[in-house]
């Protein structure tokens, strides 16, 4: 992933195909899931998985995250939903807070946003600038190689929506009284800085999409073809970093095999 300007904002699909292969991802995703846990043939503990969570407010995010727990046992997921930092994690390291959140060796850790917020909102609000936007930058980048170099899995996700529709997004939710929760000030705040968070996401692209640690941008226009595409290359980049760490996994289905 290059650039913000690459994500095809125009791909849908139908409900009824979306619902057909998001059933058909999640029983590949236990399959994985119940293998690196060390629960079925060879019974063998594998990697660590840890799923990065990161994109505009209204994108998605929560119900591509739902769709990739909701078939798991929830005794082999964690999900993790980062806020702003409280003072006294301020008055730590960054990257100190994550720390016990994630997964170890067979474990899964799904984070809800992340270290990410310390380029994104942390830079457009002006908390981090000059040297130490350089300095967070290649920080984050050892961290999550030391990651990968330890035997974790690391699959980052950048769920992307239109000014327009993040809107019409808002809107929704706030005439939902089930859902006037998830709209506050900040992200309407938030939205009003859309142009330094594009600008924020292209240095985020451009200094931190390394080999051990890709980023996969989703177009979340359209929910149907978001969730299907979040799922589906959850599984094959998974499926891809344990088989180039040796764990042999089993043959998928025809539908996921391509």
């Amino acid at each position: 992933m290059t650039s913000v300007k690459d994500i095809d904002l125009l791909l849908t699909m139908k409900p009824e195909e979306s619902e057909k292969r998001i059933s058909a991802a999640q029983r590949r995703l236990i399959e994985l899931r119940l293998l690196t846990a060390g629960l079925r043939a060879p019974f063998v503990e594998g990697p660590a998985l840890v799923v990065v969570f990161e994109g505009f407010d209204a994108a998605g995010k929560g119900g591509a995250i739902k769709r990739v727990v909701s078939a798991l046992d929830p005794r082999h997921v964690t999900v993790v939903p980062i806020g702003p930092p409280t003072e006294l994690e301020k008055a730590h390291h960054f990257l100190w807070r994550f720390g016990p959140h994630l997964p170890a060796r067979a474990g899964m850790t799904v984070f809800d946003r992340s270290w990410y917020g310390r380029l994104l909102v942390e830079r457009v609000e002006g908390y981090v600038k000059g040297d130490d936007l350089e300095r967070s930058t290649r920080e984050i980048v050892d961290f999550e190689r030391a990651l990968s170099d330890d035997g974790v899995t690391l699959v980052k996700f950048w769920l992307h929506v239109s000014a327009d529709e993040q809107l019409r997004r808002f809107e929704s939710r706030a005439n939902d009284p089930l859902r006037q929760w998830k709209l506050t000030p900040d992200d309407w705040r938030n939205r009003e800085k859309r142009d330094a968070y594009l600008e924020a996401l292209d240095h985020v692209f451009k200094e931190t999409d390394a080999p051990h640690a890709r980023w996969t941008a989703i177009s979340g226009e359209n929910k149907p073809y978001a969730r299907v595409a979040v799922l589906e290359s959850l599984v094959h980049l998974w499926e891809k970093d344990l088989q180039q760490r040796g764990f042999a996994t089993p043959e998928p289905p025809t539908s996921l095999s391509k």
